[in-house]
């Protein structure tokens, strides 16, 4: 119970959010499965795949930018509210149509929306908490995702063969519901900071590109960000697509164990993580995230069809999902004045996004062409170069801000 306890003094709003992300995760079934529905039902080879995925992140490049300025412009509720509410009617007619590419793009509509809504919500949660409880509104936010993860995914692979439209279904309701959360318990939209560093302060007038050149090592972390997420999303893009050339049709089945697996770590680790290594600075948080996610996804080219091993595999990236995941946004945070937070998050997003889109092409063409291992090399190469530059991040972050680490050196 003690791990629970760093979570009691967050705002009324946090706890909303945080039973939203619960209910949204509980109805999250297709997005775990998305690859193998485009490679085992649609028949995409991977390289397709990929390209599909490129086209979304084109379209979702003026989307981000859109998303980061109304964040930073326009009530939050009122952007995440509306673009909830598109998705949601696209995953209800998917559930209604036969699965055709009419669906996925459907499906993929959803997507567009919730990047829309993405800079939005992370604000939100930054602007509901203090600098010195930011790890842990984030944090409880990731547990809640989690939590509803559980479940979701396996029963999203038992759906898979012959029940997918339910799948659909059930996602729309479940993110409907979430949203009706937010519609009728979300009333404050900030709380009053006691702690706020210098570097967060409102900077009005001042433009993205300003406070870019004024604080360089931004961009750094952009940098290492985008290669980060081309590793990470191998979580969602090589690694089913890995069990599907072993096992077929039921490697959805398997991948949904996975996820699962996943999701119970993160349940049980994320207090424990946030609690006992609450005094490390997130930049070195970052670090040892991304050394645990490169080693425990890359490993998976070496135990073939070891079953009992791909689970100690997942507990292994998942550790390190949740590092990353508790020093990432507040990273940006504590870093970004708070009039930029939306506009500095829709710029790493859309680096990412690139550099995810075009990897995962190479990726596609390396495991079409030459099977998973070179694939699997080729992202091994990638963590090596993301490491290296968090390594720089965490040599230059302190002469860059260095009011941040008189607590750490306290």
């Amino acid at each position: 119970m003690k791990y629970l306890k760093q979570y009691k003094n967050l705002s009324k709003e946090i706890y909303v959010l945080f039973f939203g992300r619960i209910v949204t995760s509980m109805g999250s079934l297709i997005w775990p499965i998305m690859t193998l529905i485009l490679k085992n039902k649609l028949g995409y080879s991977a390289t397709t795949i990929a390209t599909i995925d490129m086209v979304l992140a084109i379209f979702q490049f003026p989307i981000v930018i859109l998303g980061g300025k109304l964040a930073d412009s326009v009530s939050r509720k009122k952007i995440i509210v509306c673009c909830d509410m598109v998705t949601v009617i696209c995953y209800f007619i998917s559930g209604l149509i036969p699965l055709s590419f009419v669906s996925v793009a459907l499906f993929y509509i959803a997507g567009l929306f919730a990047a829309v809504e993405g800079p939005s919500y992370d604000a939100l949660i930054a602007d509901l908490s203090d600098s010195d409880n930011r790890e842990q509104a984030y944090s409880l936010q990731y547990l809640g995702m989690n939590l509803g993860l559980v479940l979701a995914p396996t029963l999203g692979g038992l759906l898979f063969e012959h029940y997918l439209w339910l799948a659909f279904l059930i996602t729309s309701v479940a993110t409907f519901s979430s949203t009706l959360l937010i519609i009728l318990f979300i009333k404050k939209l900030s709380v009053e900071k006691k702690n706020v560093s210098e570097y967060e302060e409102k900077r009005e007038g001042a433009k993205l590109l300003e406070i870019l050149k004024e604080r360089k090592i931004l961009l750094l972390y952009i940098a290492a960000s985008g290669f980060c997420n081309l590793v990470y999303s191998q979580f969602n893009y090589l690694l089913p697509l890995h069990m599907e050339h072993l096992y077929d049709a039921k490697g959805a089945t398997i991948f949904g164990l996975l996820t699962s697996t996943n999701a119970i770590v993160v349940v049980i680790g994320t207090p424990l993580i946030t609690t006992l290594l609450a005094n490390i600075i997130d930049v070195r948080k970052f670090l040892i995230g991304e050394a645990l996610i490169v080693i425990g996804l890359v490993s998976f080219n070496f135990f073939g069809r070891w079953i009992p091993v791909y689970f100690v595999l997942m507990t292994v990236f998942t550790i390190g999902e949740i590092f990353c995941t508790i020093a990432s946004s507040p990273y940006m945070t504590r870093r970004v004045p708070s009039t930029h937070w939306g506009r500095v998050n829709s710029t790493i997003n859309i680096f990412c996004m690139a550099i995810t889109s075009l990897g995962n092409i190479l990726i596609g063409k390396l495991f079409d062409t030459y099977g998973f291992s070179s694939a699997w090399l080729f992202v091994a190469v990638v963590g090596v170069i993301a490491i290296m530059l968090i390594l720089l991040l965490n040599v230059f972050d302190r002469a860059s801000f260095p009011l941040l680490y008189k607590k750490a050196d306290e």
